[in-house]
């Protein structure tokens, strides 16, 4: 689609000491954005869509750090720009073949009275929502200043319904709690569970991406695009008055940011609709973010992953090589000359065991955990030097694995966890990156499990926020891929760097051998967490028991069979992993046939139903081919899916392969009862099927030849 980009300017208000408005409408005048300049110089947006109100009127602007004037008020309008863009671009991999990014925009260029600096503010309204953000020309009345907060400001219109986690500054892995925004102090503290790094900043303070519903049925989305050297944004409620206002995750000594103009902050979105499936197409997160800086991205490939992981999760296995020592201290600690405990993971034998399951069955690489010394004497310490990331214990050799995973035609993921020590890993990173190239590792999942150190920041603070881009754009520079966990949540940045193939950033498979997770938990995260990226989120438990894997823990997967097969349809992910171990697999080899076959590229995607909380139906068409995968996951309540085939072909035929629950399934007391049926299908034909409490069903259609 050819762009087209407008600009008109308006005359110069700068004589002028009135208050202004100006509006704004989506491509399709659903949605209406009105920015005013109220008497005394505050900049305010609100937001209304066909013609209801989304956001009351909010103020916008920043408080600095040793400042009393701030950026706050006593602004005037220099200028204003329009434009309109339209274009179509092409992901390196994604939901959608290519991408339209279509918006109405408009810049708001201000000037302070009393202090001469200058402030952008910049709109851009898409036919799903809005994004905007400040932005800092160069000048010489602001140079370097320090945010002291930000105070963007969302006033909402109603005491919504909201789906939300704890604001926190180092940790998004929590279940989510479903209440209104005026109950969120009431429970807030039984929405706080344990975590490895955890720092809550208000008992009314939530993060994004919020999900909200109005009692109209409006759906409302707050997230960030694009957070590029700055702060993580959480909210923060004004329970009298139902706004929320940013609050920006502090650094080891409380500022919020350091900043050099000319400079921007992230995008800060609101995403409306009166159809939930909406907001779960939206592109709005991407569309906000760069194009590629990569000019080669022919070595970003979507991959499907077994590993040696859940066995460790579960307690079944260790990470650690021996039981014997109370301490290590790399290049100094002998591993050569200690026991081993005969738990560990990690070693040759049971690896090639992974790398043969992994041939059988078409999968792309295995993931290994625990091969590298330290483990013994890795977490809580606040230990610097804790690993590095390329000497491995004694039971593993890289260059044998290496040799005999390419005999198999298997790659191996690297995996490199920090224990939150972001200074002893950029020291590392050089030398672990090319380790990884001279032994044939493509993509590396790091870990920040932990506080972080330097001590005192936090793992969404501004610095370690650049430390998680730098590690991006460093790995791209050896061509390889990064699946980062426990970083930051995802704000789209994937589209500028696609070798971010994957986050973890929420509350993953491993909690459910941590004492389990909600039944609906994942008819929520797409509404939230996978509005910035694409999650990590290790499916494909097929033993929900796991203290049939270790005695000693009595934790339940909350899910279906069925339900773990849908996954690979609605948690959108180029980066899969097939979790279970392949004894569990082996033993339901007709159900493991879908995750087998099910894509990890797509060329489209149709949600076909949508509600937070209750379900998720989604249809999406392999990449190149006309093979269709569709995925059900379900909540609480049993509920009967109706669904049509219209997407597909017309005049063709097509056999579908069901995945169901079983009459009889259910998540706790027979999670493991499915049914498999085959049937031809069109365009014109209807499927009804019944999902049990966290349960679903999963669909392969293949045209008939």
């Amino acid at each position: 689609m050819k762009s087209l980009f407008v600009l008109s300017f308006t005359v110069l208000f700068s004589v002028f000491n009135i208050a202004y408005s100006q509006t704004l409408q989506s491509p399709n005048s659903e949605l209406t954005m009105q920015f005013s300049l109220k008497n005394d110089g505050t900049p305010t947006y609100q937001l209304s869509y066909k013609n209801k109100a989304v956001i009351n009127p909010s103020a916008l602007g920043l408080a600095l750090k040793n400042d009393e004037k701030s950026l706050l008020n006593d602004f005037t309008i220099l200028k204003t720009e329009t434009a309109t863009f339209d274009d179509t671009w092409t992901p390196v991999w994604g939901e959608e073949k290519q991408i339209r990014n279509h918006y109405n925009e408009l810049a708001i260029h201000l000037k302070q009275n009393e202090t001469d600096r200058m402030m952008l503010i910049r709109f851009r309204l898409f036919n799903e929502g809005l994004g905007f953000r400040y932005e800092f020309p160069q000048q010489e009345n602001l140079v370097y200043f320090i945010i002291k907060e930000e105070k963007t400001q969302f006033a909402m219109t109603g005491d919504h319904t909201a789906f939300w986690i704890p604001g926190d500054y180092d940790t998004q892995e929590y279940d989510y709690t479903e209440s209104k925004l005026s109950e969120i102090r009431d429970n807030f503290d039984a929405a706080v569970t344990d975590n490895a790094s955890q720092k809550q900043f208000s008992k009314t303070g939530v993060q994004t991406a919020l999900m909200m519903k109005t009692a109209e049925g409006l759906y409302i989305n707050l997230h960030e695009a694009a957070l590029i050297d700055y702060s993580c944004m959480h909210l923060n409620l004004d329970e009298e008055n139902l706004i929320f206002q940013s609050h920006l995750t502090p650094d080891a000594v409380g500022d919020k940011g350091y900043m050099q103009a000319p400079c921007k902050s992230p995008w800060r979105t609101i995403m409306v609709s009166d159809d939930a499936r909406d907001i779960l197409a939206s592109k709005l997160t991407l569309n906000l973010n760069d194009p590629c800086e990569i000019e080669d991205t022919s070595w970003i490939n979507p991959v499907k992953y077994i590993g040696v992981w859940w066995e460790m999760i579960t307690g079944k296995s260790s990470w650690a090589y021996t039981d014997d020592l109370p301490s290590v201290q790399l290049g100094v600690t002998d591993y050569t000359k200690v026991k081993p405990n005969k738990t560990h993971a990690a070693n040759n034998t049971k690896v090639k065991r992974y790398i043969d399951f992994a041939s059988e069955h078409g999968f792309d690489a295995v993931l290994v955990e625990g091969w590298n010394e330290g483990w013994e004497d890795w977490f809580g310490k606040s230990k610097d030097y804790v690993f590095d990331f390329v000497t491995p214990y004694p039971d593993f050799d890289v260059q044998e694995i290496h040799k005999y995973a390419k005999s198999k035609g298997v790659k191996m993921m690297m995996h490199h966890e920090t224990s939150g020590s972001v200074r002893n890993y950029e020291r590392h990173m050089d030398k672990a990156y090319q380790f990884m190239n001279d032994n044939g590792y493509e993509s590396v999942k790091s870990g920040y499990v932990g506080n972080i150190l330097p001590r005192g920041e936090h793992h969404y603070s501004q610095w370690v926020v650049n430390h998680y881009q730098y590690a991006i754009e460093k790995a791209a520079d050896y061509k390889i891929m990064v699946n980062a966990h426990e970083a930051v949540r995802p704000t789209g940045i994937s589209r500028t760097y696609p070798n971010l193939i994957g986050n973890e950033s929420a509350r993953g498979t491993e909690f459910q051998a941590f004492g389990g997770s909600k039944p609906n938990h994942v008819t929520i995260l797409p509404f939230t967490r996978l509005i910035g990226g694409p999650m990590d989120y290790t499916p494909g438990i097929f033993e929900m028991d796991i203290s049939k894997l270790n005695p000693n823990n009595n934790s339940h997967v909350n899910s279906t069979i069925a339900n773990q097969l849908a996954l690979y349809v609605t948690m959108y992910s180029p980066l899969q992993m097939a979790a279970d171990l392949p004894e569990h697999y082996e033993q339901f080899m007709d159900a493991f046939q879908f995750i087998k076959d099910v894509a990890i590229d797509w060329d489209e995607s149709i949600y076909l139903e949508a509600e937070p909380g209750h379900y998720i139906t989604v249809a999406r068409k392999e990449k190149g081919s006309d093979h269709w995968f569709v995925g059900n996951v379900n909540g609480n309540h049993q509920r009967t899916s109706n669904i049509k085939l219209d997407f597909l072909e017309k005049g063709k035929k097509y056999t579908a392969t069901i995945y169901a629950d079983a009459k009889d399934a259910h998540y706790k007391t027979n999670p493991q009862a499915y049914t498999i049926t085959t049937k031809k299908v069109t365009n014109k034909s209807k499927l009804s099927l019944t999902s049990v409490p966290a349960g679903g069903y999963a669909i392969s259609i293949k045209p008939i030849n």
